[in-house]
């Protein structure tokens, strides 16, 4: 069985037990062959107990797409409701994972209660927390006694110097740590809890944020550090940068660039290739969220007399979607194109329009003359709606007059948020 790894079969741990093995078949997360199955986010967790620069703790965020924003934070009890209506739509979910919107560890009384709720409705389900470690250590033995499976830790440097550069402040034992010395102690309880719950049967896997000019050269270095302390995995991440972080500005690696890294660090230790970077309420499979189906917070669709005063405009929408219902697909992944016309306040579906992928393979091409085409192609419309775009296209599509909103949500209510945000003093 091949976890995650795109290029080569790597046997599980010796001391891993079979149940652990067979839980990982069927997480999305851990095994790229487990792409049937279906797994929920719980956003349980609203504070944080670290700032990292490339975060923005205002998670509260209908459209955009990244770990750690939400539409909501749940209860534990709401937790235990939303799990048994979606359980009941869904019956290939198979794993309920905590990943924020701030820390399952630092909200560690509603991560424990909302696991205990869900075990009652359904013990088979696989339990899978995300944290950023800094209690990691704390928190072990009671991780093991939740039997939780699976879990992920954001290391993004095992060098304090390097962590000093990405981690502003910890808050750790009533005290707020800066600089080096933060980064030490985050580091030593991240690495200390990884060894501890190791050597428990749970299957550990560690993300790491590329980010250039910061770590970007220290990657390698992580890789090998955390696969000493018994780590079955990484997914190395590009940056994304958060408006209103202190990275937002930042350089991005090109998936060229990402995959070089990924690929070199395989050869120490197991690769994830197919990560999604989801939010913390995601719900479905991989490469199909339904987390916008679900949501108890929605909002009002705009009135058609708001447009009364341009009753005849048409607007066109691009929108990049994989089930012609949601904005829920990559701006380099579309084949084709829908359509949708907003008038008077009316969405319509117009027409599709085909064509050729951007993004082929592990990378996103530079083809000058394909991004043109794609431009003459959309050049009716007012603004492409996808759930990601790269710089590059985003740059020329944006110079050439087409308006790239990276957003999911449904696709009606996606282009009603769109006219209200950015639109609507152009058409009134």
């Amino acid at each position: 069985m091949d976890g995650c790894s795109c290029s080569s079969d790597i046997d599980f741990p010796s001391d891993i037990s079979q149940e652990t093995i067979d839980k990982t078949k069927e997480h999305p997360c851990y095994s790229k062959f487990a792409h049937d199955y279906a797994r929920m986010h719980i956003p349980v967790a609203s504070s944080c107990n670290i700032s990292c620069k490339y975060c923005n703790r205002k998670y509260d965020c209908l459209h955009e797409t990244r770990p750690g924003v939400t539409s909501e934070v749940l209860t534990p009890k709401q937790a235990a409701d939303k799990f048994l209506e979606v359980k009941n739509e869904l019956d290939n979910l198979k794993v309920v994972g905590i990943a924020g919107p701030g820390d399952s560890l630092a909200n560690f009384k509603e991560t424990k209660r909302s696991i205990e709720l869900i075990k009652k409705i359904d013990p088979e389900t696989t339990f899978c927390i995300s944290t950023n470690g800094l209690l990691l250590n704390q928190y072990a033995e009671e991780i093991v006694d939740l039997d939780i499976s699976h879990l992920t830790v954001t290391i993004n440097a095992v060098d304090p110097k390097v962590g000093a550069q990405i981690y502003d402040y910890i808050k750790y034992q009533d005290r707020v740590l800066n600089g080096e010395e933060a980064a030490e102690v985050l580091l030593e309880n991240q690495l200390e809890g990884l060894k501890h719950l190791a050597d428990k049967d749970v299957l550990c896997k560690i993300n790491i944020v590329l980010i250039k000019g910061i770590n970007d050269h220290h990657v390698e270095e992580v890789v090998q550090t955390v696969k000493d302390y018994g780590a079955f995995m990484t997914n190395i991440m590009p940056l994304i940068p958060a408006k209103g972080s202190k990275f937002e500005n930042m350089s991005l690696v090109s998936n060229q660039e990402l995959n070089q890294v990924r690929e070199k660090c395989e050869q120490d230790l197991k690769q994830m290739y197919h990560c999604q970077q989801c939010r913390a309420d995601a719900i479905g499979k991989l490469s199909q969220d339904k987390s916008a189906k679900f949501r108890t917070a929605n909002y009002e669709p705009l009135e058609a007399e708001l447009y009364l005063n341009n009753p005849q405009e048409k607007i066109l929408f691009a929108v990049a979607s994989k089930t012609g219902d949601l904005i829920d697909q990559h701006f380099g992944h579309v084949t084709e194109f829908y359509i949708y016309s907003f008038k008077a306040g009316k969405i319509e579906l117009v027409e599709t329009r085909a064509v050729e992928h951007y993004c082929k393979d592990k990378e996103c091409l530079d083809k000058e003359q394909q991004i043109e085409d794609i431009g003459e192609l959309l050049a009716d419309c007012r603004a492409l709606l996808c759930i990601r775009i790269g710089y590059e296209p985003k740059q020329y599509l944006e110079e050439n007059g087409l308006q790239c909103i990276q957003l999911y949500d449904t696709i009606e209510q996606g282009i009603n948020s769109v006219i209200e945000d950015q639109l609507l003093e152009d058409i009134s």
